[in-house]
């Protein structure tokens, strides 16, 4: 009986041990080092944030303590921050950029030219009909060089044309309304209009399934012509909107040295690990399917994060940034898209901002 009391005794105790551990670390990681410090010989390690984000105590602090560079998760699209042709909303993103300026982060301009978030007024002339080229041309450039010049030398880079690649493996370039009116010139004309505004930043034309072999293809080939052509373009940046099941270590390797060897820079500027396959089409949960961040998922994430960051790390003179987006899994754009009513669990971070297995798995190195 006596044996059986002790044994139970270190059973506890054993337990007791590991949680004090598990605390001990989750405490270590509040206090010491952060993400930026062990890639510090690395990439500068990045987060998408919010204005309400910065104001949350306890997200400011862990954003201060893991990471050295920002990006403006919604605040300098060109809806928000531009929303009537003779008014710009600058509060969000001056408070995003003001924030990172007294705190010695870098920040990162997110976007100048995309297809969705483009106000309406951007495309109709005062007659109610569709705008000429010449014009749409004109807004453009107004748009991108006073946001541009608004933040020169503050902001290092900028996504200057973001998903301008179709989604339809048998088409090249989206059939947004940019390209209706002006064909592919808009994509050559906004990184002349950016280089203008901030000689000394670095552009980027930016895109998601950059690792899907068939997307790869045509991406490859818009960035070519673009360095053909002598565009200022200094970097590609792969979203990364990435899930358990893709890329493989395979495709990531190939994406990065394909887009490499065009001389320009890569960044990985939208990081996130769904838990589940990609969907991009809206639905509803299905009777039965699971919710639930599990065990198993747990160390699948762990297991891709990890696979990821070893690649980063090996390409590091290619890579000159990581960014995730988003800063914990307490709120990720992921939930309840593209399934309403399931929630995502994609970063390193859990629900209360505490380090996830995935989180050991990119820092111990």
């Amino acid at each position: 009986m006596f044996k059986k009391i002790k044994k139970q005794a270190l059973i506890v105790a054993t337990v007791s041990g590991l949680l004090t551990s598990l605390q001990a670390d989750a405490q270590s990681s509040s206090q010491g080092k952060g993400l930026k410090d062990y890639y510090q010989s690395y990439f500068p390690i990045g987060v998408a944030v919010s204005p309400a984000s910065l104001k949350d105590t306890a997200l400011r602090a862990l954003i201060l303590q893991q990471f050295n560079s920002l990006t403006p998760e919604n605040a300098m699209k060109m809806g928000p921050i531009h929303p009537q042709e003779n008014r710009y909303y600058w509060d969000n993103a001056d408070a995003i950029v003001a924030f990172a300026g007294a705190n010695g982060l870098k920040v990162r301009g997110h976007n100048l030219c995309w297809h969705e978030q483009t106000p309406a007024w951007m495309f109709i002339g005062e007659d109610g009909k569709r705008v000429s080229k010449e014009i749409l041309l004109k807004r453009l450039k107004d748009h991108i060089q006073t946001v541009v010049g608004r933040y020169k030398g503050k902001i290092y880079a900028w996504d200057v044309v973001n998903e301008a690649v179709d989604d339809d493996s048998t088409k090249f370039l989206r059939n947004s309304t940019w390209y209706k009116i002006c064909g592919e010139d808009y994509i050559y004309e906004a990184f002349k209009y950016a280089h203008e505004a901030d000689p000394n930043a670095v552009l980027f034309y930016n895109d998601y399934n950059t690792e899907r072999p068939e997307k790869r293809e045509r991406i490859y080939r818009l960035l070519k012509k673009l360095v053909d052509a002598k565009i200022p373009i200094g970097g590609v940046g792969l979203q990364a909107h990435w899930s358990l099941y893709e890329p493989s270590q395979k495709e990531l390797i190939a994406t990065i040295e394909k887009f490499a060897s065009l001389g320009l820079k890569v960044q990985i500027t939208e990081l996130d690990m769904s838990v589940y396959p990609w969907e991009k089409q809206s639905r509803a949960l299905h009777a039965g399917e699971s919710a639930e961040f599990t065990p198993l998922l747990d160390q699948k994430q762990a297991d891709q994060y990890r696979m990821v960051f070893e690649v980063f790390r090996k390409y590091k003179d290619v890579i000159t940034g990581v960014t995730f987006w988003n800063i914990s899994d307490k709120h990720t754009w992921l939930d309840e898209y593209p399934v309403r009513g399931r929630k995502n669990y994609p970063l390193l971070f859990d629900q209360q901002n505490h380090p996830k297995k995935a989180y050991w798995e990119v820092t111990r190195f």
